[in-house]
């Protein structure tokens, strides 16, 4: 049975605002979408198997690693403290003792340094004061008994007194020594360390030996007390996340993996301002999960033998972007939305009606009917965005017309960008939606497509043709002017493969000139091929075309209409810009979910070929017989 549209089904639900819902108390049950990686995760926490979590931005990968440490044991936690090595001080020696025990430790040995330290203040007073009073009772003799003051006297007892201040002082350096560096703590409730490492340098990620500035004269700091531990080892018995893993130098690789494999690893300076060269601790417990994330381009960036010790010891998962629109599914976002709020902690909770454009916003952004996106964190960013206008005012719920606010004002800067664009275009009449024109089609784009987020914004980008005699007698050239990226100059090669096919032999005796019209930004992707190929054909045969029409589409070398990206965001930036048709792809009619108010501007046409294309855009009495040839080598 075909659900309801979110806004009248979240009627039939039984809360009030989300307020009324219950959020998970462990991190894992929030995870929503991504049951198979769910399993995996506990899985591999159980088993301390480490993983590769791959999938779009916003998903939850860093959630789902996060959750890790819940199953993880407490109990294991450890402490790690670094002594001086009165044997090799460049050797600092490691210690590892139960969570919350390195504390006691390094407070006590703080104490007994600080008694001795005392003690040795004490002492040095006393014998300073004797030696004062020895001087002054020579001094006193020497001025009754000989009638005259030895001032070689008095020097030697300021010297010696100077002297003994220094001496006491001097096993400052040997107290300090002595008290150990506490590197890794805990305590006893801590729950397992999630480390996150994302594009940490070397010395973050492995450990460092800190700049000491005093590196002479007695008064150097002792080598233990400027180790530094790495992010390796502050996940000891935890979690180590790394997002975007190609990111890493190879050389921080292939370290990370021999932490790894030995589950132990020295620290020892990093870079050219770390502390000594010859420093190196004994080496440091670094036990830990690793998870590495990122996109499906991080793999090409990832050390091979990294990799393959992940997929020997560990799991592989490729998160969801979009899940069923079902009520289940529909129910989890409703939690979300709980989870959200909860999570932000100032703002108000969303009304009945304000979930339900949520759960729309959700549809809208899968690009596809019958599914809804699991790009949680940019719907997340709407609700704050919504929970932000309803605090500004003064209101105790979110409500729909806040979320509808807050989709105006927290658009991308890709939409942002696309407006403008539209309003400067429509200001200067770089495209017409009305009349017709020989060689002239206006076509559409999107911006964003590249940028890693789930939503598109739409552009219209006029694309104009124009036939001449060729200028080289050996033959005839297509020439394709407006920053084009590799992609849109292979379609544009295609659709000169099918013009060929078209024109024949002729085509030789032509040189193409496609201008795509103000496209500073560039041009990317092939689903323009059908505008190019649509003005092309105008501009050979002199048909005119319906300048109130904006088509999109990729054009196959049969004349086929294969399907595109952003298609919703086409169609809506056509209506905004006044076209009152729209041709798109047949088999992309499942991912038209245009808004209900510009819906209504634009009337929305399935194409599957490019005759299906002409006998809705060309116009004029040669519109028949350019529709016939077409019959004859388009396919049906």
């Amino acid at each position: 049975m075909e659900i309801s549209e979110p806004r009248e089904w979240v009627k039939t639900q039984k809360f009030e605002s989300t307020a009324d819902i219950k959020v998970p108390e462990t991190l894992m049950d929030q995870v929503i979408g991504q049951d198979v990686a769910v399993e995996l995760v506990k899985k591999a926490a159980k088993q301390k198997r480490h993983m590769m979590i791959i999938g779009d931005p916003g998903t939850g990968k860093s959630m789902l690693a996060k959750a890790m440490t819940e199953f993880l044991p407490k109990e294991d936690l450890q402490d790690i403290m670094v002594y001086y090595n009165s044997d090799d001080p460049n050797m600092p020696k490691i210690r590892v003792v139960p969570s919350g025990k390195g504390r006691e430790i390094v407070r006590a040995e703080k104490e007994r340094a600080a008694k001795e330290e005392k003690q040795r203040e004490s002492t040095s007073q006393m014998i300073i004061f004797g030696v004062i009073i020895a001087v002054l009772a020579y001094t006193a003799y020497d001025y009754f008994v000989n009638n005259r003051i030895s001032l070689e006297v008095i020097l030697m007892g300021a010297f010696f007194a100077i002297m003994m201040m220094f001496l006491f002082r001097s096993p400052m350096k040997r107290t300090i020594s002595l008290i150990p560096k506490l590197i890794v703590s805990h305590t006893a409730n801590d729950m397992p360390p999630f480390v996150d490492a994302t594009a940490s340098h070397s010395g973050a990620l492995l450990g460092d030996i800190r700049h000491d500035p005093f590196q002479s004269g007695g008064l150097e700091t002792p080598q233990n007390q400027l180790v530094e531990a790495g992010a390796i080892h502050r996940a000891h018995r935890g979690v180590l996340y790394v997002d975007e893993i190609n990111t890493l130098r190879l050389e921080s690789q292939q370290q990370l993996l021999t932490a790894i494999q030995e589950k132990k690893f020295p620290i020892t300076g990093q870079s050219e301002r770390s502390f000594g060269s010859m420093v190196k601790t004994e080496a440091v417990p670094c036990d830990f999960v690793l998870v590495c994330a990122g996109n499906l381009d991080a793999l090409n960036g990832m050390h091979p033998a990294l990799r393959s010790r992940i997929r020997g010891y560990g799991y592989e998962v490729y998160v969801n972007s979009n899940m069923d629109d079902n009520e289940e599914n529909r129910a989890k976002l409703i939690r979300f939305v709980a989870q959200e709020v909860s999570k932000d902690g100032r703002i108000p909770p969303l009304d009945k009606q304000a979930v339900g454009e949520i759960i729309h916003e959700a549809q809208r952004r899968a690009g596809e009917k019958g599914k809804l996106s699991l790009r949680l964190r940019e719907l997340g960013g709407l609700i704050r965005a919504a929970g932000d206008i309803a605090i500004g005012q003064k209101s105790k719920l979110a409500t729909s017309d806040h979320v509808l606010a807050a989709k105006g004002s927290s658009k991308p800067l890709e939409q942002q960008v696309a407006d403008r664009y539209l309003e400067h275009r429509k200001e200067y009449l770089t495209f017409k939606t009305t009349g017709s024109a020989i060689g002239a089609v206006n076509g559409l784009a999107v911006m964003g497509g590249q940028s890693g987020m789930s939503e598109y914004s739409g552009i219209v980008m006029p694309i104009v043709a124009e036939v001449t005699p060729a200028a080289s007698s050996a033959e005839g050239k297509v020439i394709a002017t407006g920053k084009l990226g590799v992609i849109a100059r292979e379609a544009v090669q295609n659709v000169s493969a099918l013009l060929k096919k078209y024109i024949g032999k002729d085509i030789t005796n032509h040189d193409v000139h496609i201008q795509f019209i103000g496209t500073y930004e560039g041009v990317e992707g092939d689903s323009a091929s059908v505008s190019v190929a649509s003005a092309v054909i105008s501009a050979l045969e002199g048909i005119p075309l319906d300048q109130g029409v904006a088509m999109t589409g990729s054009l196959s070398i049969r004349g086929e209409i294969l399907p595109i990206g952003g298609v919703t965001a086409k169609i809506e930036a056509a209506a905004l810009s006044g076209i009152k048709k729209v041709l798109i792809p047949e088999s992309n009619m499942r991912n038209v979910l245009v808004e209900n108010h510009l819906a209504e501007k634009i009337k929305i046409v399935p194409v599957k070929n490019l005759r299906d294309i002409m006998e809705n855009i060309a116009v004029g009495p040669k519109k028949d017989a350019l529709i016939k040839k077409l019959a004859a080598i388009v396919p049906e």
